[in-house]
């Protein structure tokens, strides 16, 4: 046992290895904070979250001036007990993007800190239910690609090992068909295609399009309409067999029980840096997991490999590299798998030299 010293932040802006775009944004920038706690003893937990450009220096604020601050003189091991008496420290701003993201870049670092503590991988610590898990991959797949890249990346991931593919979805409905169809030619019928609206339609229009992909064999329908929108999410679900995928913009563990209490959901993707961190992540797939309903996390690939071999419901993990500029070694993928490291910790090798090379301006403070 040892209690917390200091805490130590700062953010990287990360700039995407090629060029993203959905329905409804373009992502160029990858703000992420990074929390560094220390205890007594000397151990060292690194954590992060991240946004996709905007909100980071609000992020950093709340860290700085609210969180850190009382996290010093805690029990480190104290995990469940401090994400909730930081959620409450924060019930003002809760449920909001800024507060969940402040408060996985802690938690994922308290956990952290616990598994080299105790000299275990996170994905023993938190359960231990798989060795490896499918990926797919999303990176050539997005909304201005032409046709033929589609095809290519689609083509090329299948000769990697990989499992499945995802199409972003949103242009004209007939072209949403023929880019569809055409990678499923170039894959056969064993090859998962995955499709991600990112929230543009209305509930007549995703009705409408589902009917139009179901015979194209698609494996999910993802984020087909706003996020808050359940109501409109379970009269979809009433319409199609194309299982309905949703999570990447839910900040709450409670609102992903409304989504599986009302079936307005078939595949829940929570995602660690937008839910709160590690402890409500484990939360909302074990619950999940009462409901029969299977867990692919959005994002995150190199943190969400260890929590997706945690627990038994975990489907797939989603291939965007995001952190090849400040780890020293990526995620390890055997015969297209993701495979959690066994390194004590979140199993992530933080380059420190880069990530200081990298630093916002401005963004690093030191509280203890």
């Amino acid at each position: 046992m040892a209690l917390i010293e200091r805490v130590e932040l700062l953010m990287v802006d990360l700039k995407p290895k090629v060029k993203r775009v959905d329905a409804i944004q373009s992502f160029v920038s990858q703000e992420t904070p990074i929390v560094r706690i220390y205890d007594a003893d000397g151990t060292v937990g690194t954590g992060y979250s991240y946004t996709i450009g905007t909100g980071g220096h609000a992020v950093m604020s709340l860290l700085e001036r609210t969180l850190a601050p009382a996290l010093i003189g805690r029990e480190a091991y104290d995990v469940e007990k401090i994400w909730r008496d930081l959620l409450f420290l924060t019930h003002a701003t809760s449920v909001g993007a800024i507060t969940s993201i402040a408060l996985a870049a802690i938690d994922t670092a308290l956990w952290d800190l616990k598994a080299r503590k105790l000299g275990l991988p996170l994905h023993k610590l938190a359960g231990g239910a798989q060795d490896a898990i499918p990926l797919y991959t999303t990176e050539g797949g997005w909304l201005h690609l032409e046709l033929e890249a589609l095809v290519e990346d689609a083509v090329t991931a299948k000769a990697r090992g990989f499992s499945g593919c995802k199409l972003k979805i949103g242009r004209p409905l007939h072209e949403d068909v023929a880019r569809i169809s055409a990678v499923r030619d170039a894959v056969g019928p064993g090859f998962e295609i995955f499709t991600d609206a990112n929230q543009a339609f209305t509930v007549d229009e995703a009705i409408r399009r589902a009917r139009a992909y179901e015979v194209l064999d698609i494996g999910w329908l993802e984020e087909p309409l706003p996020a808050d929108d359940i109501a409109g999410h379970t009269r979809l679900v009433g319409h199609t067999s194309i299982p309905v995928a949703i999570g990447e913009s839910i900040y709450s563990h409670l609102h992903f029980r409304e989504y599986l209490e009302r079936h307005a959901c078939s595949i829940v993707q929570v995602d660690v840096g937008r839910i709160g961190g590690i402890t409500p992540w484990l939360k909302v797939a074990h619950l999940a997991e009462c409901f029969n309903v299977t867990v692919a996390p959005h994002f995150l690939m190199e943190l969400h490999v260890s929590l997706c071999a945690a627990v038994p419901n975990a489907r797939w993990v989603e291939y965007i590299p995001q952190l090849d500029s400040i780890t020293s070694q990526g995620m390890t993928i055997h015969d297209g798998k993701a495979v959690p490291s066994d390194a004590p910790g979140l199993g992530i090798a933080w380059d420190f030299d880069a990530i200081e090379g990298l630093t916002v301006d401005g963004s690093r403070s030191s509280v203890s």
